[in-house]
């Protein structure tokens, strides 16, 4: 027999919903191996880290606390692969926008019932100015948007650090944190007495905003129209340039919501720690995702519970709480490789026996 791989005309519907499912299926089979490496038992390490995260009513509001800031990594990551803009800078976007919320929100000036619109409004702008930079870059000089985007966020963070470190470094604590917020700025919690804030919220708002923003407009058919083929939707008469710059900007400002969130609804300064690397794993959860906004809410909330429930299980099983990492990792690779299949189906050939 011969395996051969065939080009497919188009991809079935359900493969949308199966492939995830698989992905994620078959990275918990791969990963299996590696507790039973750490010798514990697989079953009751996945029972303790699924039960961290969702076992009772605070657990599971403590996952979705985590998921809103990856939601909106993740949509701004769809929003701008759509369009063919390679962003990898939603770290960096995410830190603009909480740097903008830290400053709005501890304006002394300011009338209280304006502070959560103007945090909202200042830090998905910041976002989406932050970029505009790598966009205009590429519409206009053709400069390699993954290495713009990549680095910028080095620029990004260690400006941060320097200011931090100087002249907005918090005088009360010595530590090199911004000053906080007013508790006028801060998100209103939805239920007492947990950490469920405005925005969480407002990410699954804006996954659905999204959603009907790509498929009932006619600037998300123009986003999905180049992203499939950017000479026949300029042929068409589709501004490329324009569209791919507007596109990253809006990505910029769904990122950079994130970090509104985490600074008005968490922490309500802004800190070195801030972002475990919630832009990069907007990415994984984007591609889980498929790019589609809907499903990002899901992909989001898997990646929060691992990450939540990580803590009990090494707790429980003596798994390190890296092993959350990995399983992160792994689920990206086995999401790629399922990709495969959404253009090629596999045919098996019977090769005849010589004579």
């Amino acid at each position: 027999m011969q395996f051969r791989l065939e080009t497919r005309v188009r991809s079935p519907a359900w493969m949308n919903l199966v492939l995830p499912v698989a992905a994620v299926s078959i990275t918990l089979v791969i990963c299996s191996g590696l507790i039973a490496a750490a010798g514990a038992d697989v079953f009751a390490a996945y029972g303790a880290l699924f039960k961290g995260a969702f076992g009772n009513r605070f657990n599971f509001i403590e996952t979705l606390v985590k998921a809103a800031p990856l939601i909106f990594t993740g949509l701004a990551v769809a929003v701008a692969f759509r369009a063919k803009f390679w962003n990898i800078g939603a770290e960096g976007q995410l830190l603009a926008g909480a740097m903008a919320a830290a400053f709005i929100g501890a304006r002394e000036g300011l009338p209280a019932w304006s502070l959560v619109p103007l945090m909202i409004a200042g830090g998905a702008a910041a976002g989406g100015i932050w970029a505009s930079v790598p966009a205009l870059l590429k519409v206009r000089f053709k400069v390699d948007d993954v290495v713009a985007t990549l680095m910028l966020n080095f620029v990004m963070f260690y400006g941060m650090m320097a200011l931090l470190s100087g002249p907005w470094k918090d005088s009360l604590s010595g530590y090199p944190d911004s000053p906080d917020i007013r508790m006028d700025a801060e998100f209103p919690i939805l239920l007492e007495p947990t950490r469920l804030h405005l925005g969480v919220l407002l990410a699954g708002v804006g996954a659905l905003l999204v959603w009907l923003l790509m498929t009932r407009t006619t600037f998300g058919f123009a986003i999905r129209a180049v992203g499939e083929n950017a000479r026949a939707a300029a042929h068409g008469g589709i501004p490329v340039n324009r569209v791919v710059f507007f596109t990253a900007v809006l990505s910029g400002g769904l990122a950079g919501l994130a970090g509104v969130g985490e600074v008005a609804g968490l922490h309500f300064q802004v800190m070195a720690t801030l972002s475990p690397g919630y832009g990069y794993t907007g990415i994984v959860i984007a591609m889980l995702a498929r790019l589609n906004p809907i499903g990002v809410i899901p992909s989001a909330i898997f990646f929060a519970a691992i990450a939540t429930g990580a803590e009990t299980m090494s707790r429980a099983t003596g798994v390190p709480v890296f092993f959350a990492d990995v399983i992160q990792g792994a689920s990206l690779i086995c999401m790629l490789v399922a990709l495969l299949f959404t253009q090629y189906r596999v045919r098996v050939q019977t090769l005849a026996r010589n004579a």
